[in-house]
């Protein structure tokens, strides 16, 4: 598993703060969701955000 870098981390979770209820554990729905919130025109770094939101979602709730 590949670190992720600190934009790709703190984008994703400023979105995710600014607009919780737009994400789900879908990426090809996160990609979307990423691209009309943010102006990221780079198809590679909007796919990263999209993938750490899924990943994000997808995780179990740590107690």
């Amino acid at each position: 598993m590949a670190i992720k870098p600190a934009y790709v981390k703190k984008t994703g979770r400023l979105i995710m703060e600014k607009y919780p209820d737009a994400f789900g554990a879908d990426f090809e729905h996160n990609k979307e969701v990423v691209t009309e919130v943010t102006n990221i025109e780079s198809k590679g770094v909007r796919n990263r955000i999209a993938g750490y939101v899924t990943r994000k979602y997808n995780r179990p709730v740590e107690a």
